[in-house]
Formats: structure tokens, sequence, C-alpha cells
């Protein structure tokens, strides 16, 4: 347990547990998007999906509460890394050159920080306690998709939506190649390759969720 304490007070410890609490909530991410794109099969099968989840019970507040304790840690260790970084270097640079840093890297604390404020914000909207934005009346999960149809058919909330994941998009490209970083797999022969895999899931990711509410808003779903 010493030795456990020891290596978490480290900074490759505190890169080691960011990286896994970011990859359990990367599946948790990839998950719940392949589960909205059922909105593409129909009311029935959407609907059915949501009260499928909320069938599970107890086994949904275990994921919950292991999705909340992976981000906990997440943003612990992050804020524990600024900090520590900021103080090995209390004096800033005159000039800093980014040359070689990607828009990704620059803006990770700027999408971290608004995703957690946009995490708020979806939580209040669909799931509690359900805000209604619009001249409609929200409903419980088992009307899922019309709640969807309908918050999604306002354009200010869809531009929010849209924003927020391009901003998980450009956070989960750089964590995705720190990750790989972190687990010591970069190699010059390799990291270009590495780093196309980042951009290629970062795409999926966010190619996937920003169709949901601009498909809506378009009126290919209604």
């Amino acid at each position: 347990m010493k030795k456990a304490l020891l290596y978490i007070d480290t900074t490759i410890g505190k890169k080691t547990l960011m990286a896994i609490s970011g990859l359990m909530m990367f599946g948790f991410v990839l998950g719940h998007m392949a589960g909205n794109l059922q909105l593409f099969l129909g009311a029935e099968t959407f609907n059915t999906y949501a009260i499928g989840i909320h069938a599970l019970g107890p086994l949904l507040w275990v994921a919950r509460l292991g999705l909340l304790a992976a981000l906990t840690v997440h943003i612990a260790m992050a804020v524990q890394l600024v900090t520590r970084a900021a103080a090995a270097r209390p004096i800033a640079y005159k000039v800093k050159k980014n040359e070689r840093t990607s828009f990704a890297a620059l803006t990770m604390k700027f999408s971290g920080f608004s995703l957690f404020f946009f995490l708020l914000f979806h939580l209040a909207h669909f799931t509690f306690p359900g805000v209604a934005f619009g001249a409609y009346e929200h409903q419980e999960f088992t009307a899922a998709y019309s709640n969807v149809i309908n918050a999604f058919s306002i354009p200010w909330v869809v531009a929010i939506y849209v924003a927020a994941m391009i901003s998980l998009g450009l956070h989960i490209y750089h964590g995705s190649f720190s990750l790989f970083q972190t687990l010591g797999l970069v190699n010059p022969l390799r990291n270009d390759g590495i780093q196309a895999l980042a951009q290629f899931i970062a795409l999926i990711i966010t190619v996937g969720n920003i169709i949901i509410p601009l498909s809506v808003l378009l009126g290919l779903n209604h």
C-alpha cells in the first residue's frame, strides 16, 4: 500500500491514474454514442433502449458511481499535475514557443473545463430534473425519443451540443495520444500511426455525436 501511495504521488503515477480514468470515461462515451445513434432506427427502438437502461436498476447506479469516481480521479489528477507543473516553474516564460504543440494540446485545460460544465448541463437537460428549453413538456424516460426530438429542434440548444462535441473531440484526440505516452508505447517509428489513430478515434466520436442533434434540427428525424 505504501509503495502504491508513493507511486501515485509521482508525476508518472498521477498521469497513469489520469490515463486509466480517462479510458474508463472514453468507454462510456463510445457506448453512449452507440446507444444514442439508435435514434435513427425510430421511436420504438430508441425508447426500448432507454427503458432497457433504466431496467438495469442497481447495476445502473453501480455504473454511474463508477463513472463519477473516474471523473473525480481524472479531475483531481489534472489539477494536481497542473499545480505541480506551475510550482516547478514559478517564473513564466518570456517567450513561449509552441511549434510542436497541437491545438488540441494547447486547449486541453479549456476543453476539460468546458466539458465539465457541459456534463452538468446535459444531465440537467435529459436526466435530472429534465429541462424543457422550448414550448414542450419534458417527459419520462419512456418517451426518450420525443424528448430528444423536441430538445434538438431548438437551434441554440443544438449549437451548445455541437460546440461541446467539438471540444470533446479535441480532448479525446490529445488524451488518446497522451495515453500512449504514459504507457510508454510511443516511438519515433510509430508516432505518426499513433497520432493518426488518435485523430480517427476523435473524429468518430465527434461526428457520431454531432449528427444526432443536427439530423433533428434539419428534419431528418421527427
